[in-house]
């Protein structure tokens, strides 16, 4: 190789890996990350020859401690920390600062994939091998014994055929949100319940996703219904074991050791455990930071709502409920905000489901489940 095409790929190397701060653009691709002798599931994007991976994920990776808010993020480890800040900076734990480029990509923070050198580990590219990796010293396999050894899981999937054409179009289905980009989150407390079952009749008929924050003993009660959620794709949360303020806000352990059990109950129907938890009546003003600080250490998220329907409160009002949602949704809709809309698993709300569904798919949104890698969204900006 020329001194000429050596020098170009140490350029190509330091960009890639990041090293030097990238302009946002257009992404360009993606690569399977490893760390140390193995592959893991993170994807990182490359923009303008800089790759970048989502903060959360990779935090639960290289097992670093996640705090602080969206404006004033904190990592921190055995080995260094480092404050990422909203205003494109970010600070070492020594008080060195650099400039900063980070982007939300489908609800997550992607920042360089750069600053895991200032947690000891080191990057290694090369694009012929489809090899990104990062290391801390404590792998066995060179870079090249790597690249061999993993080939068919670094090598990106090849794309899909496109479908045979075909003579007639099938009908639209009325019942699938329109192809907007805009996403909704719907949320349903306090299952489940008797009527669950009906509730996810009307979700699959109109080929929505929802997210239930469910009550240990009525997942003990209804285990059926818990079973077809996981099944069918729906989101799985926790809303603890009492739903009495005075015992679950009794104390910090206390509330920890509801979700805990709230889990457990989960796990032994379904299998699954899930990270996501939503406390009793909201998370302000009982859940402070002692409260916050026990059970979100003990690797929860914290998720409330930005649209609250008044089901509790309204009833069988099917008309107060509706126009509620509709006039919440405008005004996320207008800020540009995903809306979170908070349910509850009864009765009373099956009634005016169907058309809260209606008018969503009008609007053009489409249904997601909330997952433990989205930034959590609650009244205290806690994204831990």
């Amino acid at each position: 190789m020329s001194i000429k095409k050596m020098l170009l790929c140490a350029i190509v190397f330091i960009l890639a890996a990041g090293l030097v701060p990238g302009v946002l653009a257009a992404e360009s691709g993606e690569m399977k990350l490893g760390v140390n002798d193995r592959v893991t599931d993170i994807r990182a994007v490359s923009v303008e020859y800089t790759f970048y991976v989502p903060v959360r994920v990779l935090a639960e990776e290289l097992r670093l401690n996640l705090g602080g808010t969206p404006e004033d993020l904190l990592l921190s480890g055995e080995t260094g920390s480092l404050r990422i800040l909203k205003k494109g900076k970010m600070i070492a734990g020594d008080g060195t600062e650099w400039s900063l480029t980070a982007f939300n990509r489908g609800g997550r923070l992607m920042v360089p994939l750069r600053i895991v050198t200032l947690f000891g580990y080191s990057v290694s590219y090369n694009p012929g091998k489809y090899l990104l990796r990062i290391t801390d010293g404590n792998q066995t396999l060179d870079d090249n014994a790597f690249a061999e050894k993993f080939k068919d899981k670094l090598k990106p999937e090849e794309p899909p055929l496109p479908a045979a054409p075909q003579s007639a179009k099938p009908a639209p289905n009325p019942a699938k949100p329109g192809p907007s980009g805009k996403i909704v989150y719907l949320t349903f407390d306090d299952g489940p319940s008797a009527t669950t079952g009906r509730l996810l009749d009307i979700l699959d008929k109109h080929g929505a996703k929802a997210t239930f924050f469910m009550l240990g003993p009525n997942i003990e009660r209804y285990p059926g219904v818990v079973k077809r959620m996981a099944k069918s794709g729906h989101g799985l949360g926790l809303h603890g074991v009492t739903h009495v303020k005075s015992k679950f806000y009794a104390s910090p352990a206390a509330a920890l050791k509801e979700m805990n059990q709230d889990n457990a109950d989960l796990k032994a129907v379904t299998g699954r455990s899930t990270k996501l938890i939503r406390t009793p009546y909201g998370s302000k003003p009982y859940f402070t930071k002692a409260y916050r600080d026990k059970v979100l250490g003990g690797g929860y998220r914290l998720w409330d709502w930005n649209v609250d329907s008044l089901d509790w409160k309204y009833k069988s009002a099917s008309d107060l409920i509706y126009n509620n949602v509709v006039s919440q949704v405008n005004k996320m809709d207008k800020h540009g905000v995903r809306p979170i809309i908070l349910m509850h698993d009864q009765k009373a709300t099956l009634q005016v489901l169907p058309r809260i569904l209606n008018y969503l798919h009008k609007k053009g949104y489409q249904y997601e489940i909330i997952t433990s890698d989205l930034q959590p969204v609650n009244f205290w900006h806690d994204a831990r």
